[in-house]
């Protein structure tokens, strides 16, 4: 245990001295290898770890999803989906919040990233929104935190993530996603409601359109639909496996762009680039938490978890809260990614000895990471915002993401104590 904590205070160390966390957690889970067991031993672990992961088939599915977000991202169509959202509800008190949180659950669904939804439509639905007075709180707050849904919603890299890092079928994950990925949506919805009922000067009623007008806003978001609905559809019903899935989305997103002309050679080029290097990136990830992963186990510190837990008796409720606890508190002070990174190896075993089913148990840490990228002071998604969005100060921000996290906190406490809401959707597919 005391060889673990000090390999786990190494990675905080290099973290904050500013050392890439791929770097830290490889050079604290070789070097803590290599004091356990010796040098070769230790470069012949990475070694092995390397090729086996660079070489597992369902890896392949990464680079696919990242390449199917980024030409949707260039098709454009962001604004669309957004002025369907308004032509529905915009005539709501706070209707253009609303709005807000139904196009970035649309547009999470094919993207894939938090921090491309909450970017993207910080520049689409911020500016119309104060445009009709709404209070920026209100404004900043509704991206910011429906911008989260994206780490959610499938397909989701983060859940991808979970999958290879456990061996938990992606599959089974993404349908797990359904129904919490709809009550944190609907949650979302009501804070906003609640917000504006206390205080209805924050988001005045917009005029309510025609039906006529209302179904003509959906023409433009028709092939977005389309491409869910096959690439997921494909997906759950079990035609597709994950990795198939997500070349039939790349290459759906792909024809949506150049029908829409916004596909050169150019930008293709710089689609692929930028899938190639931020895959890269993400492997370096996975390869530094594999082998710090591979650091822990060795030094004995899961078991002993395990052993005490068992001891205290405090059953899977006592260890999920606990583990809420830890979450909030890291999210405080690490990225989404690598607290997920740093995490998953040893708390998925220790909910799995517990009796936590794996494929619930990514979920529920889902759903914990997607807190973190709200609180202060390292909220990744307020950050993404107020970089969009210079002149509205940070602190507003923040202030508007309260209701938002006590929204996703209220979706914890009910995937805790109903585990149904994640589970029940294996059933159907």
């Amino acid at each position: 245990m005391t060889t673990a904590l000090i390999g786990f205070a190494v990675v905080f160390l290099l973290a904050f001295c500013g050392v890439p966390l791929a770097w830290a957690m490889l050079l604290a889970g070789v070097g803590g290898f290599a004091w356990l067991r010796g040098l070769d031993p230790a470069l012949s672990m990475l070694g092995q770890i390397v090729i086996d992961s660079s070489a597992n088939y369902g890896m392949s599915v990464l680079p696919m999803f990242i390449l199917m977000g980024l030409f949707v991202h260039r098709a454009d169509i962001s604004n669309e989906l957004y002025d369907a959202a308004n032509a529905w509800l915009g005539h709501l008190k706070g209707g253009l919040a609303h709005a807000t949180v139904a196009s970035c659950a649309l547009f999470a669904a094919i993207s894939g990233s938090s921090i491309a939804t909450a970017a993207t439509m910080s520049k689409v639905a911020i500016p119309p929104i104060r445009r009709l007075g709404y209070d920026d709180r209100l404004s900043s707050g509704s991206v910011a935190s429906a911008g989260v849904l994206g780490v959610l919603i499938p397909p989701s890299v983060p859940l991808v993530i979970f999958g290879l890092l456990t061996e938990t079928d992606i599959r089974k994950l993404f349908i797990a996603t359904v129904l919490p990925g709809l009550l944190l949506t609907l949650l979302f919805i009501g804070a906003v409601w609640v917000t504006v009922t206390l205080n209805p000067k924050l988001g005045p009623p917009g005029p309510k359109l025609p039906l006529a007008e209302r179904v003509r806003a959906l023409k433009g978001v028709w092939s977005v639909l389309v491409l869910f609905a096959g690439v997921m559809g494909g997906l759950y019903s079990g035609v597709f496996t994950a990795t198939e899935s997500a070349g039939i989305g790349a290459a759906g997103a792909w024809l949506i762009a150049v029908a829409r002309r916004r596909m050169s050679l150019a930008a293709l080029r710089d689609c692929l680039v930028e899938t190639g290097s931020t895959t890269a990136m993400i492997f370096a990830i996975v390869f530094g938490a594999l082998a710090f992963a591979q650091f822990i186990t060795l030094s004995g510190m899961t078991m002993q978890l395990v052993e005490w837990i068992q001891a205290q008796h405090f059953g899977a409720t006592g260890v999920l809260l606990a583990m809420v606890v830890i979450y909030l508190v890291l999210g405080c002070l690490m990225e989404a990614m690598g607290l997920m990174l740093l995490t998953v190896p040893i708390f998925t075993a220790v909910a799995v000895e517990v009796g936590v089913n794996p494929i619930w148990f990514g979920i529920f840490v889902t759903m914990m990471i997607e807190v973190g990228m709200l609180t202060p002071p390292v909220g990744m998604n307020v950050f993404t915002v107020r970089t969009m969005v210079p002149s509205i100060p940070l602190a507003t921000i923040f202030r508007g993401v309260m209701p938002f996290l006590v929204a996703n906190m209220i979706a914890v406490a009910l995937l805790i104590i109903w585990p149904q809401i994640a589970l029940v959707a294996l059933r159907w597919f």
